[in-house]
C-alpha cells in the first residue's frame, strides 16, 4: 500500500482506506481503541483525539503533521 493519501479526504475516509482487509476489531485493537470508538472514526461522527491520531499513524507507517502553525489539530498524511 502506498503511504500517501489525498489529504483533501475527511480522516474516516483515509481510515477507511488504510484498513483495506484488515478487519476493525483487529486494527482497533493494535491502536488501543474499541471496535464502537473506531466504527465512529470511519463514519466521521467521532474525531480520534490527538494521541489516537498519532497511534495511527505509527501502525500504518505514517507521519502526523499539523495544518498550518496556528492549527494544533493533527492530519494523517
Amino acid at each position: 500500500m502506498a503511504n500517501r493519501l489525498d489529504k483533501s479526504l475527511p480522516v474516516g475516509e483515509k481510515l477507511k482506506k488504510l484498513r483495506g482487509n484488515k478487519t476493525i476489531s483487529e486494527v482497533a485493537k493494535a491502536i488501543g481503541v474499541s471496535d464502537s470508538s473506531y466504527v465512529k472514526y470511519e463514519r466521521g461522527d467521532r474525531n480520534p483525539s490527538d494521541m489516537v491520531k498519532i497511534r495511527i499513524a505509527g501502525y500504518y507507517g505514517l507521519k502526523v503533521g499539523t495544518r498550518t502553525s496556528t492549527d494544533a489539530a493533527l492530519v494523517l498524511s
